[in-house]
């Protein structure tokens, strides 16, 4: 049976504990890849957030990644172009396909999800989050040139701010 040692490590099969994985910090959203490209053999990443209310993801685009969202506790408002923007709660999912312009807002107090992605989408959101760092605030905005350079290095366009408001 495989352990998981390293997460760029490539493996058959691993198993992870509740709330192993890699944690990273975006702002006032918690991080955990549980799965990447180099832990899947590039098939997939997995990402496990929780974010406060407020945080929001712009309406943005990726041509050459696909990305699925699973809403596990509290609610979200989720943009996709072809349909409303919807506010759902756990059990909600999304799947946007490549080039669909999408967003996400929090709009309960805390909500926790799923990110279902590429091995290179994956490592998008790696090049925005930061390693945790006791001596710093763990809630430190998010610092925008780290965003818009990985946005160049992964192909993710940003088109707009997200809704003001959500219609169900």
């Amino acid at each position: 049976m495989a352990m998981l040692m390293d997460q760029d490590q490539i493996l058959d099969a691993y198993f992870l504990k509740s709330g192993m994985g890699e944690l990273r910090h975006s702002g006032k959203t918690r991080t955990h890849f549980l799965a990447s490209g180099g832990t899947t053999g590039g098939a997939f990443a997995l990402i496990d957030e929780t974010a406060r209310r407020g945080e929001t993801v712009p309406l943005h685009r990726h041509a050459a990644d696909i990305e699925s969202l699973y809403v596990i506790e509290g609610e979200l408002s989720i943009f996709l172009e072809c349909l409303p923007c919807r506010s759902d709660t756990a059990g909600a999912f999304a799947h946007f396909a490549l080039g669909a312009i999408h967003g996400f807002r929090v709009e309960s107090e805390t909500a926790r999800f799923l990110l279902l992605t590429t091995p290179h989408h994956g490592e998008f959101y790696r090049a925005i989050s930061r390693v945790p760092n006791e001596a710093e605030d763990p809630d430190e905005p998010m610092d925008q040139a780290v965003i818009m350079a990985a946005c160049r290095d992964y192909d993710v366009e940003f088109v707009g701010p997200f809704p003001a408001a959500a219609t169900t």
